[in-house]
């Protein structure tokens, strides 16, 4: 009774949000605004014997009736193969493509151009210039030698921007990498030139810059340097320790089992998954009661979004992945599902930090098809969740991704998003959710810088960019976000 009687109090709470929704729509009730409520909280649960779900279908209100409709469909088919039956929604704001994007795109199929990727190198764009270092080291499918090993020039390009490195490398102004373009070219120089790598690894290894450190790992890695991955196993940086170990893994096996083990101690869930996943198989009895009990002290964080590395742990000890006792806990209704799901425009301004190029961009919440997802968003940017995080993933040409609390894929929430999958498309500027599969969002956001209209099957837009792109456009590797407000 107190539950409803809450939820009964928010619907009144919303009446003046509520009552403004379309000019020749009636305003709702209270008893309705609950009811919205309870058929919201009822679809997040997937729980379809809710009673919400009938007396919604039956409501006089088109509105009403069409969330209970959708929800349904959402509930009984995880797909939403029914999206379309529905009625269309705003499309989102179209933008047009930066003109630097079509060339890093063309230097894909140029690849084995040495002159386009001497060019390339050059580019004013920084996307374009670490795009070009990334193909001058990545080796071609099926295993053929690199085309542009011999060219001289790009060679003494990669060293010098190794060399260019500074000690304080954790700023940069806008479009201008600080350490992006030596990491970048330690991975290439140690494919192309390995023994002029090799010089130069050790001082990127011990570098105060994590993210230079991780690269190291991974030039590391192709050097086949197994004494410096075990060390970088043991890094102060779990981001650092998870690459170091999946590199060590790949060269040397069950050898450094000794160098896992020690690595089940860390508190990251990416280190951990790393070294549990490593373990997989050893032929040391220690191996099983030692996942085990880490897996004993993740079980207790109970953190939902840390699920791969629990399941890793699990097959390390020779345990099912079903074993995974951590279970999705109920929780209230977010203070502005209703009103978001019935249209209310709210907004979220995204400042990123000076430090590392600084910009602004605003989002606009897409309620009318993820209502619940987008108010759980509103909260944590309420509660400064956001502030101080960065993002770890650009892919210039996919997507930005980031705001994990770790800096990586396995570090999110606590409690897991519900997927909302609608009709909006994937396009240019829309904002995903990062999911660890089926209705597992992990508060992770990642943008679409280009349209990616096959994640609709799989992934919810919650929110799309209406200004600033080209600050989005622009975001590189480990930039921050300084602080996000709400504008209402």
């Amino acid at each position: 009774m107190r539950a409803r009687a809450a939820v009964a109090a928010m619907g009144l709470a919303l009446l003046p949000a509520v009552a403004a929704i379309g000019n020749a729509q009636p305003a709702l009730t209270g008893a309705d605004s609950a009811l919205v409520g309870r058929l919201l909280l009822a679809e997040e649960r997937r729980d379809i014997s809710d009673v919400a779900l009938a007396q919604a279908a039956a409501h006089p209100d088109e509105r009403v009736r069409l969330l209970a409709r959708r929800a349904a469909a959402r509930i009984t088919d995880p797909l939403f193969a029914t999206r379309d039956s529905f009625p269309p929604l705003p499309a989102p704001t179209s933008w047009a493509e930066p003109a630097w994007r079509l060339r890093l795109r063309a230097l894909t199929a140029a690849r084995a151009d040495c002159a386009v990727l001497r060019a390339a190198l050059r580019d004013e764009v920084a996307h374009v210039r670490l795009r070009a270092i990334d193909l001058a080291g990545a080796p071609p499918p099926g295993g053929a030698p690199l085309p542009c090993a011999a060219d001289d020039s790009i060679a003494t390009a990669l060293a010098a921007a190794i060399d260019a490195l500074p000690a304080e490398a954790s700023t940069h102004a806008a479009g201008a990498p600080s350490w992006h373009t030596a990491a970048h070219a330690i991975v290439a120089l140690s494919r192309i030139r390995p023994l002029e790598a090799r010089e130069r690894l050790p001082r990127l290894a011990a570098h105060p810059q994590w993210q230079v450190r991780q690269y190291a790992a991974r030039a590391a890695g192709a050097l086949g340097d197994s004494a410096l991955l075990r060390e970088m196993s043991r890094d102060a940086h779990d981001n650092v320790k998870e690459t170091a170990i999946e590199q060590l893994s790949r060269r040397v096996g069950h050898a450094a089992d000794d160098v896992y083990l020690a690595a089940l101690g860390a508190r990251g869930a990416q280190a951990v998954r790393a070294a549990a996943i490593a373990l997989k198989g050893s032929p040391r009895a220690d191996v099983p009661a030692a996942a085990l009990a880490t897996l004993a002290r993740f079980t207790t964080r109970a953190n939902a979004s840390e699920r791969d590395a629990r399941v890793a742990l699990l097959e390390a000890a020779g345990r099912a992945a079903s074993d995974d006792s951590t279970v999705r806990a109920p929780r209230p209704l977010p203070a502005d599902a209703v009103a978001l799901a019935l249209g209310t425009d709210i907004r979220l301004h995204v400042s990123m930090s000076p430090r590392n190029g600084g910009g602004e961009f605003t989002i606009r919440l897409r309620g009318d098809v993820a209502p619940m997802m987008a108010a759980r968003i509103l909260e944590l940017v309420r509660q400064g969740y956001y502030h101080g995080l960065d993002w770890h993933r650009v892919e210039p040409d996919f997507v930005v991704q980031g705001l994990s609390p770790g800096a990586n894929e396995y570090a999110g929430h606590a409690h897991f998003l519900a997927d909302e999958l609608g009709a909006v498309p994937h396009a240019r500027g829309t904002l995903g959710m990062s999911t660890r599969g089926h209705d597992t969002g992990d508060a992770q956001w990642f943008i679409n810088v280009r349209d990616n209209l096959r994640l609709g099957r799989d992934y919810t837009v919650w929110a799309e960019i209406v200004d600033g792109i080209e600050v989005a456009d622009a975001i590189l590797e480990g930039d921050v976000v300084q602080a996000i407000h709400v504008v209402r």
